[in-house]
């Protein structure tokens, strides 16, 4: 049986907008103008819908308050909603309007708030929400740092539809991070705890923050960069982000951007820091041509976190037999048996990622693991 539910949910339609085009963010002046000018396409209405999607059924039961225009009307409405429209936002919306429309939400006393962005938008509504207040963010930045977060957009609607359900769900704390983004564009990672949120605990659901620190089992990372040497021989390959690939890049004698992504031959760097479209163009002609990736830290992301230009399209050229999935094996005890997630923002292809896949551990040495889709 549906229980009637207030829901106050809004977008912030530039979240993650930079990702694709290799801007590590959609914070900081002017970034969003950039990021429209290399063709970057807003993808924070595509995630935000795979969520709302999942209460369609129940929309009897809902009273949704959200905003004008992009910050959430047009999409409820898209949707079959027939939404409140309790704040008027401006166009382009601002970090303001989304403080704005949370202290208006108030006065109606929703029962909890949803909201697509990333790290910043979770800085924006700390800033305002009371602690009283559930809230729970669905993943639609290039960084989510922060536990406030469902794994995915789909798992967001899913907590959303036990709530309507009348199902019992625990609250707790969870802290609200975020990254200096000018660092992060220079491969340095400088994160921040920002306050606390109230969210629903499920950790099904509701991802892990992120584990902090350098990865210093040093023997095994050589071992590791060893293996994938073997493996690669003369083909192509796409070198993802992190410390676990960038200890490959400098086993090999190259320069690796860390926190972007770079294509190399051999001991070739053949171009770093690429967008999703550099890369389509570079990739085109190469086949086979190998995808070198790791894990997020205690979240188990494969796809989806910091590494939105490895777009579906590129995914689906190399094909999951050329994936080479690196991590050591303290990182995957570190998931404490929660399967590795793919969330490309393509559902139907995170169903075919999904399965049993092979992780290099060491050289020579691997394991199978779980690899799941979005639920």
């Amino acid at each position: 049986m549906t229980k009637p539910v207030t829901l106050a949910f809004f977008v912030n339609p530039w979240a993650g907008i930079g990702g694709t085009v290799a801007l590590k963010g959609s914070d900081g002046k002017g970034t969003v103008s950039e990021a429209l000018a290399k063709g970057a396409t807003p993808l924070a209405q595509q995630r935000a819908a795979q969520a709302l999607a999942m209460l369609v059924e129940h929309k009897d039961g809902v009273t949704l308050l959200t905003a004008s225009g992009e910050m959430g009307e047009n999409l409820a409405r898209q949707l079959g909603f027939h939404p409140q429209v309790i704040f008027q936002a401006q166009s382009p919306s601002t970090a303001q309007d989304s403080q704005r429309f949370v202290q208006q939400a108030l006065k109606y006393q929703p029962d909890l708030l949803l909201f697509a962005g990333g790290d910043g938008t979770a800085r924006d509504v700390c800033a305002v929400v009371p602690h009283e207040l559930p809230v729970l963010g669905i993943p639609a930045g290039c960084k989510i740092h922060s536990g406030v977060y469902a794994v995915t957009p789909i798992a967001a609607g899913r907590l959303v539809v036990q709530l309507l359900q009348g199902q019992l769900l625990s609250l707790v704390e969870a802290n609200v991070m975020d990254i200096d983004e000018d660092a992060f564009r220079q491969g340095r990672v400088k994160a921040k705890r920002y306050g606390e949120m109230t969210v629903p605990d499920d950790l099904r659901y509701v991802q892990s923050v992120k584990s902090a620190g350098q990865e210093l089992e040093e023997l095994v990372l050589n071992d590791i960069a060893a293996e994938v040497e073997d493996l690669l021989g003369d083909n192509p390959a796409i070198m993802g982000s992190g410390s676990t690939v960038a200890a490959v890049m400098e086993h090999l004698g190259l320069a690796n951007s860390l926190l972007g992504v770079d294509l190399i031959q051999q001991t070739q760097l053949l171009g770093s820091d690429l967008t999703a479209s550099e890369l389509l163009e570079k990739t085109q002609h190469s086949e086979p041509i190998k995808l070198v990736v790791t894990l997020i830290g205690a979240q188990g992301h494969v796809f989806g976190r910091g590494n939105q230009q490895l777009c579906p399209e590129l995914i689906r050229r190399v094909g999951r037999e050329n994936i080479v999935l690196i991590a050591t094996k303290s990182k995957l005890n570190a998931l404490n048996g929660r399967p590795l997630l793919a969330d490309t923002g393509d559902p139907q292809l995170d169903q075919e990622l999904a399965g049993y896949i092979r992780v290099i551990t060491g050289y020579r040495d691997y394991v199978m693991y779980p690899l799941a889709s979005p639920r």
